[in-house]
Order: structure tokens, then sequence, then C-alpha cells
């Protein structure tokens, strides 16, 4: 009996099995047209996994559900290869990676990325608290990087390939550019991995996310629970309505796309805010005189303005960590604002309370109504123009482009920057 893999051709945890066995010269088997919410849902497969759960490997001795045993099952079948190592202690280092991998990695992805499909209630404090575990894996996993190209010895192992894929979900659907480049050695990982022959004949062309999985509504992963009478039934029910009202929506919608984005209104800018990001992210030395100055030699008063910001709350950032969290939250929001704007923020002390200051430069005179309605953290924010006919203000400006140290008189914690 050939090994037989219940899943279908699109799924992260059974890319896992699919992977290895192209390492391991081992024959795989995808259950033909095999369908989400109704394969996994009949008595055969409840009897070789009663969770329902996908994928499911059927052996000749039995069957074996759980991804990771899958895959450790699939890599031993064969004995001619290194996916489990040369030595006892890879072996055990490849189990450790294997389940950082799951605990530390697809665990907090998972949490940030469920809700976002409607698989239980969005919450934001609970977002950025999994985003925080996130960006502390994933520190780890970039500091073991930077000296290492795979996890363990000098081969793919069965640690990269569930890191990978558990990597994977993460990349195309939540890791900006932005988000990822804050961990580049996981970065050169991951495209080093996916790249590789047989990953890339599972996975096919791997692209990054563009935009962070957007919320979608609570009750969609309750579809598929439903009978098969109504599955027939409402169809028909839902082809009378989606396309007539939505297409009227479409229409009536249409000719609005401007108020949305009023500020592509304005009068044409001197300032080329794509030029000044570059140039900010290319400028490696002597970044006052070129970076700074530059800033200054671009900066059109008329199509921008500058803003300084101060977190109303400082007395409760007494946590480092819950604090950088706080200002990595804000900032993913403010992803929707990119094309219109550049931002630093600052978090400022050695010991807590720590204090949090910005400074943001938008499109127009005002801080545009669109992420004032959006993201719901600008309000925790004192917001003050920036006056440049001051000096002191034209300086502190400077400073905090440049992340001038000590600012104010105190140490810097860290400095983020979006751009």
């Amino acid at each position: 009996m050939a090994l037989i893999l219940h899943s279908g051709e699109i799924n992260k945890n059974a890319y896992k099995a699919r992977i290895a066995a192209e390492y391991a010269s081992v024959q795989l088997q995808l259950t033909p047209n095999f369908e989400m919410g109704v394969s996994n849902k009949t008595p055969q497969f409840l009897d070789m996994n009663p969770l329902g759960k996908v994928p499911v490997l059927e052996t000749p001795d039995g069957p074996v559900f759980e991804s990771n045993a899958i895959a450790r099952y699939v890599a031993r079948q064969n004995n001619n290869n290194t996916l489990y190592g040369s030595s006892l202690i890879q072996y055990a280092q490849i189990e450790q990676w294997i389940d950082f991998s799951s605990l530390e990695v697809d665990s907090n992805i998972n949490k940030w990325l469920y809700p976002r499909l409607g698989y239980g209630v969005y919450l934001p404090p609970a977002e950025e608290i999994a985003i925080t575990g996130l960006k502390r894996a994933l520190n780890a996993l970039n500091t073991h990087l930077a000296s290492n190209t795979y996890l363990v010895g000098h081969s793919v192992t069965l640690a990269d390939i569930i890191t990978t894929c558990n990597l994977y979900v993460g990349f195309t659907r939540l890791f900006v550019k932005s988000f990822s480049s804050e961990f580049p050695h996981v970065e050169r990982y991951f495209w080093t991995l996916v790249n590789q022959p047989n990953f890339r004949k599972i996975l096919g062309q791997v692209k990054q996310a563009e935009a962070v999985q957007p919320l979608q509504s609570a009750k969609k992963p309750s579809q598929p629970k439903d009978s098969k009478a109504k599955v027939n039934d409402e169809p028909k029910k839902e082809a009378k309505k989606v396309p007539e009202k939505p297409k009227e929506e479409a229409e009536e919608e249409a000719p609005k796309p401007k108020p949305k984005n009023p500020l592509d209104l304005l009068p044409p800018s001197k300032m080329i805010l794509d030029d000044w990001k570059r140039l900010y992210s290319n400028t490696k030395n002597n970044f006052r005189e070129v970076a700074i100055k530059g800033f200054w030699d671009m900066y059109d008063p008329e199509g921008y303005s500058l803003w300084f910001c101060d977190y109303k709350y400082n007395d409760e950032n007494t946590v480092s960590f819950v604090t950088l969290n706080k200002v990595g939250g804000f900032l993913q929001r403010m992803d929707l604002a990119r094309k219109y704007a550049f931002g630093k923020m600052l978090v400022i002390g050695s010991e807590p309370p720590f204090k949090v200051k910005g400074l943001w430069l938008f499109r127009g005179q005002e801080i545009p109504k669109f992420v004032m309605d959006e993201c719901y953290d600008m309000e925790l924010y004192e917001w003050t123009k920036v006056d440049i006919s001051d000096e002191a203000q034209k300086e502190r400006v400077g400073q905090m482009i440049e992340d001038f140290e000590p600012f104010e008189g105190e140490p810097l914690l860290d400095a983020k920057c979006f751009k």
C-alpha cells in the first residue's frame, strides 16, 4: 500500500510531508479531489482522525495525524538522507528547532492570522501580544541564522522544511516587506529555501504579501458546517442578490475613490516622497550632512506638514517589550498612510516608565482625516504641528530623523521608522 496523504493541493501543513518526501525519495500520493469541509467530515476520515483535522497520512500500518509527526514518518522512510542529521546532537537540535518553529513561530502567526480570517474574535490588544511573541521568536531565529545557512549542519534538514513551511503563511499573508526587513537573516533564509528545487516543486513561485491580511467577517467560518441542503439551496437565493445589489453599489461607489484619498487632489508638490525615503534608506555615512541636509532641500512646506506626537500615557509604559510592541502595532496600523507619510518613533529611556515620542511627515497641511478615522492609536498621542521657522524645532526634527542620542538628555531604547 502506498503512502496516501489526505489533503488538498494547497495546505502548508501538508507541504511539510510533501517536501520531506521529495528529499527522502519517498512516493507520496495525495487524495484525489479532496474537498476541505467535506472530505474531512466523512466517517472514513474521522476514523483516522476524530478531530477531522487535515492532513492525515494513511500507511500500511495505520493512520498518522499531526503534520510534524507525518513529516517525521516520511523523513524516516528512507535512511539514505540527511533530513535527521548525522549525529545524536544534530538529531536533538533538529527536534529543538521543530519544536521552536511550532510553538514560537507558527503559534503566534496563527494567533495573528486566524482572527483576521474570521476564525475567532478580533481584538487589537490580543493581536499586539501575538506580534510581540512572534517578533521575539523571529529575533532569536535571526540571530541564529546570522552565522548559519541552515538551522542544523550544512544541508537541509527536517527542521528547515518545517520551519520554512511555518514561515510560508507569514510571508504570504502577513509579513509585508517593512515587517520582514527587520529580520534580514530570516528573509535570506526563507527565500533561499523556497527557491530550492524540492521546495519549489511543491510550493511553486512564492510571492510576499503586499498588505497584511485584511479583516473578514467572523461569520464566514461557519459556512462549511451548513447541511448539504443549505449548500444546494442558498446559492440560488444569493445568486439573485449577489450579482444585483453589489453591482449597483459598485456602480454608485465607482465615482467616489477621490474622497477616500483627498490628498491625491492636492496640487503637485516639488517634494517627491519616494525620493526622500530612498535617500533616508541609502545614507549610511555622514547622515546629518547627507540625509538631513537633503531632507530640508527637498521639503515642501506648502505640499507637506511636519508633526510631533507624544504618547499621552507614558506612565503606563513600565515594560520594555510591551512598549515596543505598542509602537510596532501603531506603525502597522498606519500602513494605509504609507503613500502619503514618513514617520520616526522613538522609545526613550533606560528605565521605566519609557517615553514614546514621534515625528511625522504628512502630505497636506493637516493630519489626513482618513488616517485619524481609521487608526485608533492616533487619539492616544498629543499632536503638535512643527513650526519650521523655529530653529529649535527644526533641530529637533533633524535629531529625530537621525536617531540622535542622547535625545533630550536620555538614551534611546529603540527607534522605528515608517517609510
